[in-house]
Parts: C-alpha cells; structure tokens; sequence
C-alpha cells in the first residue's frame, strides 16, 4: 500500500498512513505531521511501520480470544495470561520492540516504559508516551507511540486502545513522560 525508497521519503509515507488511517475520524483542528529531512528521521519508526502493519487487530468478545494477541504475550514470556481482555498496551509494545531487536520494559505494566534510559523532552512520530490513568500516583497506566498532538490532545497510536490496536486521542495532562527504545545492537 505505502512504499518507501529512502529515508527522505519516509516521513512522507508515515503522513500518508496516519492521514488514511486518522483523517476521518479526528477534528479538523489537529496538525499533521510535519516533513522533516532524513537526519530528522526519528530510530522509532520502525517500530511505528510495524505496529501500523497491525492497524485494527482487536479483542474477541466473549470465551474466545484472538490467538495473535495471546502470541504477543507468549513471544515476550508471559504465557500464562490466557485471555486478550488482559491489559496489552505493554505487551503489544514488549512484542514489537523484542520482534525489532529494540530494548524494551520487558514488564506488562504501562509505566515499566518510564525506566528505559533515553528520555525525550520534545517527542517525535513513533517516539514513547507513557501515560497515567485513574490517578497520577498509582501504579495504572497506558503505553504507545506518539502521532501528534495539539493544546489539549494527544494522539497514541498503541494496543489496547478501544480494545484494538488503534490510533486514539488521549488527555495530554496524563503524559507522564517519553522515552525511546534503542536498536540493542547500537547498545555497548
């Protein structure tokens, strides 16, 4: 569907894929992302490509349980979680560092992702947004990766949002921070 033949291009190809995916469903207010040159190419848009790849993959309603959400959880070594209605913002984002050969929480709570040593001040497509929910100091969270964002708003592109693996708005006062992962063969 998108095809990418170098890194300049890339961002143009993420921006075709968030406006086809997005466009219809967000208000008229928020900005697209912008063109950057390929030294702005930002090392998590890898992981983003792939997680876009899986764009809709949702739970299953009832007793059964969606077999590739269960094989998330097994590939990061968590096979003992038996149902796609346990929390998997973290796991699906476990599996697509681990699938990448990036550093990742290796836990399957959302604020595992705050303990990753690359912290980002200015956050970029594909970058990490961790999230607080229910109350700023418990231990709930939500975990994805970074679209866009205006005043109010950010948009997370993340596992088990609404059930699936969507790009969702999300209050922007609950980021508790952003992080990258890095490629562990770049690690020493």
């Amino acid at each position: 569907m998108f095809s990418v033949t170098n890194a300049g291009s890339l961002r143009t190809v993420l921006t075709q894929a968030w406006m086809s995916l997005v466009h219809p469903f967000i208000p008229k207010n928020v900005p697209s992302p912008q063109e950057s040159n390929s030294e702005n190419v930002n090392p998590m848009t890898e992981i983003l490509l792939e997680m876009l790849k899986h764009y809709g993959l949702k739970e299953i309603f009832g007793k059964t349980h969606n077999p590739e959400i269960l094989a998330m959880f097994a590939e990061i070594g968590y096979d003992f979680v038996k149902d796609d209605e346990t929390a998997w913002c973290s796991a699906s984002l476990n599996y697509f560092c681990k699938k990448l050969g990036y550093e990742r929480s290796g836990k399957l709570d959302a604020r595992s992702w705050l303990k990753l040593p690359v912290m980002v001040l200015k956050p970029q497509m594909g970058d990490i947004v961790i999230l607080w929910r229910n109350n700023p100091a418990s231990w709930e969270g939500h975990v994805g990766l970074y679209i866009s964002s205006d005043m109010d708003t950010i948009y997370i592109l993340g596992g088990n949002q609404g059930n699936m693996i969507q790009i969702s708005p999300y209050p922007r006062e609950r980021v508790l921070g952003y992080r990258q992962a890095r490629k562990l063969t770049d690690i020493r």
